[in-house]
C-alpha cells in the first residue's frame, strides 16, 4: 500500500490523503483531525479532484472514504463560514459557492461509476452525515455516531436533508432534522443509514475488505448496476421496469455478462474482460 498526498509539493500537511491498494481500491482519508475533518473548501476542491480523477482512471475499480483522527467528519468549517461575515455580502456569495460546491461533490460520489464505502469513527454529522449518506455503503465503529444537528445552532440541515431522505424513511429523516438528536452505530444500523457496525479501530479494515470484494467483480458490471440503481429510484414503478428492463437487455449482451454465464455453468472463476 502507498500513500500519496493530493499536492505533494505542498509545504503545509494535505487536507486529504490518497493511497492505492493493490486490489485497485483507493482509500481517500480526511486529514484535518484537528478540526474535526470539517468540510473546508479546500478539502471539498481536493475530494472533487480526487474522484474526478477516479472516475478516469481504469486502474481503480472502488473506492474508501475515511478519516484521520477521532472524528470522521463534522460538517462545514463553521469558523471559516463565520470569518466571511465581514465580507460587503455578509458572506452571501462566498456561502453560495460553498454550498454549490459540496453539493456537486456529493452528487460526484453517487454518480462516480465505481462503488464507494464509508468507514466511519466517532461523529458524522451535518455534512459529514451526509457524506455516509452520499456514499453507496458504510461501514462504523461501534463508538460511531450520526447526527443533523443545524437545527440547534438555527441552520437547517436542507442539503445533508437531500442525501439522509434518500436513504432512510422520511420519520426517521425528519426526527434526525428537527430534534438534531444524535442516533448511535446501531440505530444508524437498524434504519438503513450505514451497513454494518464494527468494533471500534477495525471499521477502516472492514470497509477495504469490502470494497476489494466489490472489486473482484467485473467493472463494466458495477459500473453499469450503479447508475441503475440510482436512475431508478427517480422513476416510477412502471417506467423504473420498463428501464430496468432495458438496462439488463443490454447487459445481457455484454462480453463480462457472457463469460459470467459460462463460467458458472462451467464451474470456473471467471475472467473479467471489464466490458
Amino acid at each position: 500500500m502507498t500513500v500519496q498526498p493530493v499536492y505533494p509539493v505542498a509545504s503545509h500537511t494535505p487536507a486529504l490523503l490518497r493511497e492505492t491498494v493493490d486490489s485497485g481500491v483507493a482509500v481517500l482519508t480526511l486529514n484535518r483531525p484537528a478540526a474535526r475533518n470539517s468540510l473546508s473548501k479546500d478539502l471539498i476542491s481536493d475530494l472533487q479532484a480526487e474522484l474526478d480523477s477516479i472516475a478516469r482512471d481504469d486502474g481503480i475499480r472502488a473506492v474508501v472514504i475515511t478519516a484521520n483522527g477521532p472524528a470522521f467528519c463534522a460538517g462545514h468549517d463553521l469558523k471559516e463560514i463565520t470569518a466571511h461575515r465581514a465580507d460587503p455580502d455578509q458572506g452571501h456569495s462566498c456561502f453560495a459557492r460553498l454550498i454549490s460546491a459540496c453539493s456537486a461533490m456529493m452528487q460526484s460520489i453517487v454518480h462516480l461509476p465505481k462503488p464507494v464505502v464509508a468507514a466511519v469513527q466517532g461523529v458524522a454529522t451535518a455534512a459529514g452525515c451526509q457524506l455516509v449518506a452520499s456514499c453507496d455503503l458504510a461501514i462504523a465503529a461501534d463508538n460511531a455516531s450520526f447526527a443533523t444537528p443545524g437545527v440547534d445552532i438555527g441552520l437547517f440541515c436542507s442539503t445533508p436533508m437531500v442525501a439522509l431522505s434518500r436513504n432512510v424513511a422520511p420519520k426517521h429523516a425528519m426526527h434526525m432534522l428537527l430534534t438534531g438528536e444524535p442516533i448511535d452505530a446501531n440505530t444508524a444500523a437498524a434504519i438503513g443509514l450505514i451497513n454494518r457496525v464494527v468494533p471500534a479501530g477495525t471499521e477502516r479494515a472492514a470497509a477495504v475488505d469490502l470494497a476489494r470484494r466489490i472489486a473482484s467483480k467485473s467493472a463494466y458490471t458495477v459500473r453499469v448496476g450503479k447508475a441503475a440503481f440510482y436512475r431508478q429510484l427517480e422513476l416510477p414503478l412502471t417506467e423504473a421496469y420498463n428501464f430496468a428492463s432495458g438496462v439488463m437487455t443490454d447487459n445481457l449482451m455484454a462480453e463480462d455478462a457472457d463469460e459470467g454465464i459460462r463460467a458458472f455453468i462451467d464451474k470456473r472463476p471467471p475472467l473479467w474482460k471489464d466490458r
